[in-house]
């Protein structure tokens, strides 16, 4: 088998120690025997890659496919002095497959499939009594491992598939869509039969969480892989709808407050706190350089590695996307850097857009006079109800049900203004085209910055169009193309696996 493939397997065994956040002992260097024949060293396996899972949204790389969106960029001084990470938002030569930043977000989510593809050949050999116990650790393997080849195939395309039963048939090279996504539905659907409603640890998915994901790729699956099926997707999300286990809560702003985590909205939200290595850092990037040279210890200071958009923060009137009383606008967006009763001064030579809006929904209040706000640690969304229902309403829209859609898109937007939509804020009537077009612009102002806007833009064939007229560095550089729609096949994987070459580049790179 070939060197990079082989790389991959064999790093199961060596996977990043589980975090205190688990409640686990790290295991190394486990032997076949061992894992297969007990439940107590699979157990390691599976949590310490949800954990690797975790942590692949820490920091700056948790942020790096938020880059280059309508929905966000990157601050002035940080697009001056890394070409490799400016590349994002630029969409220049520097995004290439020689690019650092791209090879890492590839490995980080390989690396996290080669223990789970392990995990699901072992549980599904074991004959151990516990089946319940059994169950649960497949789904969790089988969930971990298909929204990583989810992720991968949105964003590169064609990928590796890893799977133990078939490692001789399958070698290291890129498969067909088809074949991608088959196994991804698969193991959501196995997630979905094994795991159970809810957990006493919140930070092991549940069956809710698959189905919502079965929905999301059944809407988002390239037409390509064969999958993209809108019936499906809606089937999905009713399943989750209807089971009545999650609820808008009353207030935006309170989904992002650190002091009530895991509410009846959150399907799942990755568990972080301010203690290292369990904190996240992100407002570390997010926030505001002028603020940090104040005080290190304010909580809305940072380096400005992920800005909103113009057009994310600016109001309808002024070309933007927010209507005149939508409270989740000052609940995402920082507008006031006022500190200490001052507004900072912007430092010098650093870009000057270090006062301009900033992103405020990873803020984490605790850190205030008290830690660095490098240890940030509030919980970061993956999925929300809120989300669902916006989804639901776009699969509605497609098999012609615009109105129906119209009615839970109002749930969504009714919260945003308090409880109770102001005459005319409500949507009617909307064609399906509009409701379209309209819709993205809903999912932003619900959804920004929780780290799905690069994939509803590819998803909807919107990513050039959106990002050139509202991304001021695409716009400024003017060659932002379709193939740009996929990252870079990584020039080490095209190196070290002898099962990918030059020719298997994706288009345009």
């Amino acid at each position: 088998m070939k060197t990079k493939f082989l790389a991959i397997v064999a790093s199961v065994l060596l996977f990043v120690s589980c975090s205190d956040f688990l409640e686990i002992d790290p295991e190394t260097a486990l032997t076949d025997e061992q894992i297969f024949g007990s439940l107590d060293k699979m157990e390691p396996l599976v949590l310490g890659s949800l954990t690797s899972w975790r942590n692949l949204q820490k920091d700056r790389g948790g942020l790096i496919v938020q880059l280059g969106t309508d929905e966000s960029k990157q601050g002035a001084y940080q697009v001056t002095t890394n070409a490799e990470q400016a590349s994002f938002d630029y969409y220049n030569g520097f995004l290439s497959a020689e690019n650092s930043v791209v090879s890492t977000q590839w490995d980080s989510r390989v690396k996290v499939i080669g223990p789970m593809a392990q995990a699901i050949y072992f549980l599904n050999l074991n004959e151990e009594e516990d089946e319940a116990r059994k169950s649960n650790l497949l789904g969790q393997a089988s969930f971990v491992r298909a929204v990583m080849m989810f992720e991968l195939a949105m964003y590169w395309g064609e990928i590796q598939i890893i799977d133990y039963g078939r490692v001789a048939e399958l070698g290291g090279g890129r498969q067909p869509l088809e074949d991608v996504f088959t196994y991804i539905i698969n193991d959501l659907t196995v997630a979905e039969a094994n795991l159970p409603a809810t957990q006493d640890n919140p930070a092991l998915p549940t069956k809710g969480l698959a189905q919502a994901m079965l929905g999301k790729v059944y809407l988002s699956a390239p037409e390509a892989s064969t999958f993209r099926n809108y019936e499906l997707s809606k089937s999905w999300f009713e399943k989750l709808i209807n089971s009545g286990a999650y609820n808008l809560v009353p207030s935006y702003a309170s989904l992002f407050s650190p002091f009530s985590p895991n509410s009846q909205e959150s399907i799942y939200e990755f568990q972080f706190n301010n203690v290292w290595p369990d904190n996240n850092q992100i407002q570390w990037q997010t926030g505001s350089r002028a603020v940090a040279n104040r005080d290190q210890y304010a909580y809305f200071g940072g380096y400005d590695l992920l800005l909103p958009t113009e057009y994310c923060y600016e109001d309808k009137a002024n070309g933007g996307i927010w209507e005149p009383g939508d409270l989740r606008k000052n609940a995402s967006i920082r507008y006031d850097f006022t500190y200490q009763g001052t507004v900072p001064p912007i430092p010098a030579g650093v870009g000057g857009d270090e006062l301009d809006p900033h992103i405020k929904k990873y803020e984490d209040l605790r850190t205030q006079g008290a830690l660095s706000f490098w240890y940030s640690g509030k919980n970061k969304p993956y999925l929300r109800y809120a989300d669902v229902l916006l989804c639901y309403a776009e699969c509605l829209n497609e098999l012609g049900n615009t109105a129906e859609a119209e009615d839970y898109v109002n749930q969504v937007r009714a919260r945003g203004f308090g409880g109770t939509l102001p005459p005319g804020m409500a949507w009617s009537g909307l064609s399906q085209s509009d409701f379209r077009t309209n819709i993205m612009d809903e999912r932003m102002r619900e959804l920004a910055f929780e780290g799905w806007r690069r994939m509803d833009l590819i998803r909807t064939g919107k990513l050039v169009d959106l990002v050139s007229a509202h991304n001021p560095w695409a716009n400024e550089g003017g060659t932002i193309a379709n193939f740009h729609n996929r990252y870079p096949i990584p020039e080490t994987e095209i190196v070290l696996n002898l099962d990918i070459d030059e020719t298997d580049q994706n288009e345009g790179y």
